[in-house]
């Protein structure tokens, strides 16, 4: 196997410490440790324990390599508030390096506590794909199968999970095809999103990311290899599809595509009526005859809102949007985007006029730009590497994703964005209507049960203060009070890239899905080794007699 040095330090003395704790009651008072194990930590010296299982790891014919040392980096992740340290890092180079190494933890059974946890682009908000003293897999490192397309009458990609969406569309241009569904984040990875769902602003029409695959490759908790599909093995490609990790690794998934365009006609305009707002939001996601991209914003006492926009966008009448004032104003942006091939620039203009003509926003704020199709799609990573720059990229980014049913976003709106927020200085909120209809069945993905529901998106950023104060326990606090509210007003939301910190928690979360949900675990991942960042059940490890 090819490993670097092997060196033990500070890894050892904190797992004995850990062990203690465990023996002394688990009552670890630390914001961003989880403590609730069903069975007693085998009291074992720190050499018995985990050198039993590496020196197992050590004798493994790996095509990469497991690293034990310079691995702090799996400690984080973007939203930089949780950092587990785990033993080691995993970087494959074939799918075989995964399985082995889940299955010699697996046939070890109940007599070690080791997880393992995918790590894609590192992406997670609260720790997801962290695995305290466990291993955690470098899924970037994996890039087999190199990418494989196939035309015809259902175009598609072959692509392995530890490839970035940004690359796939580079690729996929090649063939003058792309995937039909983003999210608006693309350097992250394939096995990541579809893990969740893959949301945007395309999903009214083609549904999530989820529902954009045509087969998958996995690796469950016991190792095994599976291809499966709507057809074959149903059970766990519906299950892996938006199952948070739990039920397998996937290696390599089919990827829908479609013809690509060349050119976006990219388009904002303003409201100041709430219920306008939404009505126009869901007129466009509901008609046949509609934009691309659907997306939209809420704004709270923003200054200069439209002098910001000019970096990017044209304003229609320059004059009039000059005049314009969102000081000490909620307003709501309406986000919208048309594709095109040059050769329909001609008429695209038109086409543009005659939808926005149905809207029903503030005319004085009509903005538009016309950007490359790669730049449209790429668009956050452009505000990504000036706030790389700032050095406000590797900030906590304690981010709050809702589900709201549509009966219920009016009464949400008028208290959280009427009284509980105050501005929206700490980060942009997205809001914008999803058609379930247009989504796939039968996935672990959990929505409201109505038919149309918003996504409402808190991307928050705790930038420090010049006093230094980052502002991560008020913008918690936040969170907070609109969680509770929902709950006091029986709103009905879900939470999408959810987190939760008891098993009863995810059972409310789960509802009626929480028995076919857990099932499945018991039958792909029996020993809870996959995703423990979640903290949905907890790893299966022997009582030791006293």
């Amino acid at each position: 196997m090819k490993s670097p040095p092997v060196v033990f330090t500070k890894q050892k003395t904190m797992l004995l410490k850990f062990i203690v704790v465990l023996l002394a009651g688990c009552s670890i008072k630390k914001s961003n440790f989880f403590c609730n194990y069903p069975f007693a930590t085998p009291e074992v010296s720190p050499h018995s324990s985990f050198s039993v299982i590496h020196s197992s790891l050590e004798e493994l014919k790996l095509d990469g390599y497991l690293n034990f040392t310079n691995i702090d980096h799996a400690a984080k992740d973007f939203g930089n508030r949780y950092h587990f340290l785990p033993s080691a890092v995993l970087y494959p180079t074939s799918v075989s390096d995964i399985s082995s190494t889940i299955k010699l933890i697996y046939d070890m059974g109940t007599s070690s506590e080791i997880t393992v946890a995918a790590r894609g682009h590192g992406h997670s908000l609260q720790g997801q794909a962290q695995a305290y003293q466990g291993i955690v897999i470098n899924m970037e490192s994996l890039r087999v199968p190199r990418m494989s397309f196939q035309g015809g009458e259902k175009p598609h990609v072959d692509v392995s999970a530890g490839e970035l969406w940004i690359n796939v569309l580079h690729e996929s241009l090649k063939y003058k095809l792309a995937p039909k569904s983003w999210t608006d984040y693309l350097h992250l990875t394939i096995g990541g999103t579809l893990s969740n769902a893959g949301i945007s602003g395309q999903a009214f029409r083609y549904g999530p990311q989820i529902n954009n695959v045509y087969n998958l490759e996995v690796v469950t908790g016991k190792g095994e290899v599976i291809t499966c599909s709507e057809d074959q093995n149903a059970d766990l490609f519906n299950g892996v599809l938006g199952g948070l990790g739990q039920f397998g690794i996937i290696t390599r998934a089919r990827i829908a595509l479609e013809p690509a365009p060349k050119m976006v006609k990219w388009i904002r305009v303003l409201y100041s009526d709430f219920p306008t707002f939404i009505s126009d939001q869901e007129h466009l996601i509901s008609s046949e005859d509609s934009f691309d991209y659907v997306e939209g914003l809420v704004i709270i006492n923003r200054d200069g809102l439209l002098n910001n926009w000019r970096s990017t966008f044209s304003p229609k009448d320059p004059v009039q949007a000059s005049q314009f004032k969102s000081e000490g104003r909620t307003l709501f942006c309406l986000e919208v985007a048309k594709y095109f091939n040059p050769e329909e620039a001609d008429t695209m203009d038109q086409k543009i006029d005659s939808l926005l003509s149905k809207l029903n926003y503030i005319h004085t704020t009509l903005f538009l730009s016309e950007v490359s199709y790669v730049n449209f799609l790429d668009r956050v990573h452009i505000s990504e590497m000036k706030l790389r720059e700032k050095g406000l990229w590797d900030v906590p980014h304690p981010w709050l994703n809702l589900l709201i049913p549509k009966s219920k976003i009016h009464e949400f709106a008028t208290e959280v964005f009427g009284n509980i927020l105050t501005d929206t200085s700490h980060g942009p909120i997205l809001i914008y209507p999803l058609n379930k209809s247009k989504w796939k069945n039968g996935t672990s993905l959990v929505t409201p049960k109505e038919n149309v529901f918003y996504i409402v998106a808190f991307l928050n950023s705790a930038i420090p203060s010049p006093g230094g104060k980052d502002g991560v326990e008020d913008i918690l606090s936040q969170n907070t009070k609109i969680i509770n509210f929902c709950e006091r007003a029986k709103i009905g939301m879900k939470q999408y890239l959810p987190h939760y910190s008891t098993q009863e928690e995810w059972k409310a979360h789960f509802g009626s899905q929480w028995e076919v949900f857990a099932k499945r675990k018991s039958l792909y991942d029996p020993l809870a080794i996959l995703a423990p960042g979640h903290r949905i059940f907890k790893r299966l490890v022997a009582l030791q007699s006293p």
